[in-house]
């Protein structure tokens, strides 16, 4: 689901870039909420597992 949701942001990104009329204020707001909104559903969501691996590099880390 994360990655469709990437892949869309990824087209809309690229089209965004390539379009010859210019884009709006409000198509640009709400791209950055898109992005916002897929950081914040990938934060959340892969946490636990950041939080393991962060824990496991400072376990190794440590004499």
């Amino acid at each position: 689901m994360v990655l469709a949701l990437l892949m869309k942001l990824y087209v809309q990104f690229q089209l965004l870039f390539h379009r010859k009329d210019g884009a709006t204020a409000i198509e640009y707001l709400i791209l950055v909420a898109i992005v916002a909104l897929v950081i914040l559903a990938a934060g959340t969501t892969l946490e636990p597992q950041i939080a393991a691996f962060f824990t496991r590099i400072g376990t190794a880390i440590s004499p």
